[in-house]
């Protein structure tokens, strides 16, 4: 499955949104939007948003938020969309297509491609298994199966539902000023089951270690898979 990929060099999710796609104008649907971060900014930029979450205990916190103007959030699943057919300009998976099932993962593929208007956008980004930042999540919460799962159905479904495909690849870099804060953000999320006792392990960090850098703060480095696909 490996692809050739355009390196976009270091940059962030929004910063490939502003090289790659104008969304001024659009109606978007973000899949697992968690808090819907990366949404706020997407309405900054002139496009109207449904954030989809499924893990209840965030979707109710989505619904208790400050309400933004042109951004609006629902509890539901991939498979599963609140969505008129032919509705979206464009669908964002921001590494959260690894979280559907395995076996609803190309269902939800099927799914985000029937609420997309003629030539809408699916906007697929993964986590890659290689650099740093993933031997030291692997020890208590191993994605190597999950991660490959969602490429596989990438490569299985996608060539049937979008007439073009292009493929990235840019570069981040997560930094924790210790070790405590590292801990903090491996388990302040509802979306897991990740336990304080599972990370505050010698084998960890001993990882985290290896990242310290010359001014005292750890830093790593995750390469991030960006497919873009058009109907």
């Amino acid at each position: 499955m490996d692809i050739a990929r355009k390196d976009l060099g270091e940059t962030n999710d929004l910063g490939a949104i502003d090289a790659l796609l104008g969304v001024k104008g659009s109606r978007l649907i973000d899949i697992g939007c968690a808090s819907g971060a990366q949404d706020r900014e997407l309405v900054a930029r002139g496009a109207s948003v449904l954030g989809v979450e499924p893990d209840p205990i965030q979707a109710e916190k989505n619904r208790k938020a400050e309400p933004v103007p042109g951004l609006s959030f629902i509890e539901a699943r991939a498979q599963a969309l609140p969505a008129e057919s032919g509705s979206a300009d464009g669908v964002f998976f921001f590494r959260s297509l690894h979280h559907v099932p395995v076996d609803r993962m190309d269902a939800a593929l099927k799914e985000a491609a029937r609420v997309l208007k003629p030539g809408g956008f699916l906007w697929i980004v993964e986590p890659s298994m290689t650099g740093t930042h993933f031997p030291v999540m692997r020890p208590f919460h191993d994605e190597t199966a999950v991660r490959t799962a969602a490429q596989a159905a990438l490569a299985r479904t996608a060539p049937g539902l979008f007439e073009r495909a292009e493929y990235f690849l840019y570069t981040q870099h997560p930094r924790y000023p210790d070790f405590e804060a590292f801990v903090s953000r491996i388990t302040g999320n509802t979306f897991n089951d990740i336990k304080r006792d599972q990370v505050e392990t010698d084998e960890v960090r001993a990882l985290v270690e290896k990242g310290r850098t010359a001014q005292g703060v750890y830093a790593f480095e995750q390469p991030i898979m960006l497919n873009l696909y058009r109907g």
